[in-house]
């Protein structure tokens, strides 16, 4: 593992400690946030995979009825039925939180007025109203499952850029600082140790000399 580029000093050492210690603890928290994240996301998909085993069974169903109808219904005749909109929906769109991760909220109010067989039904047969029946109650299951297949979308993204800070900072930056302080500690330790040993020496001649210096007097 490289080190960094820095000066070999006491004040850098400190620096880069109080770094590491940082750095420890945004691993640990990027790491329960991870976890958190990923319970979060397994919930919502196994709701997901629910909501759209029920969705995909309501619509086969829908759909058998139409194609009953369609056999025994001329084409004019329900092209006219499925023709005109029985009733009309208003969506209203928010947002929530979930592990720091704003997700869509989206909730679905049908009007007041509601018609769900707006034609004749001497004209058509009763499984184009079983038909309509069955899609008009599908309409908030598929805005529900469109909200939750979002939410699992940004949250997996989420998932992922999260992984990529956390193997960042324990493959990368945390060996990095870790490197650079060993590095600069044996450096200290160094000249330490060649500091001792300049003053042995020094006080070896100053004590030489002094010595000289005596004998000389006598």
């Amino acid at each position: 593992m490289t080190r960094l580029n820095v000066n070999p000093t006491r004040m850098e050492l400190r620096t880069l400690k109080d770094r590491l210690n940082m750095a420890i603890r945004g691993h640990k928290l990027l790491k329960d946030k991870a976890d958190e994240t990923v319970r979060q996301f397994m919930l919502y998909i196994r709701e997901n995979k629910r909501l759209r085993e029920e969705v995909e069974k309501d619509i086969s169903e829908a759909l058998k009825s139409f194609l009953l109808a369609s056999a025994v219904t001329s084409p004019e005749s329900m092209e006219e039925a499925v023709s005109m909109a029985g009733f009309s929906v208003e969506l209203e769109t928010s947002s929530k939180n979930i592990m720091s991760v704003p997700v869509p909220v989206i909730s679905i109010t049908p009007s007041e007025k509601k018609e769900l067989y707006p034609y004749s039904f001497a004209s058509v047969s009763s499984e184009l109203d079983m038909s309509i029946s069955n899609l008009s109650e599908l309409l908030v299951k598929l805005v529900e499952l469109a909200e939750i297949e979002k939410t699992c979308n940004m949250l997996a993204d989420e998932i992922e850029k999260n992984r990529r800070r956390v193997n960042a900072l324990e493959y990368v930056m945390i060996p990095q600082l870790q490197e650079t302080i060993k590095y600069i500690t044996m450096k200290l330790d160094e000249n330490e140790r060649s500091n001792i040993v300049r003053m042995m020496k020094v006080k070896e001649l100053i004590e030489k000399a002094e010595k000289q210096e005596a004998e000389n007097k006598k």
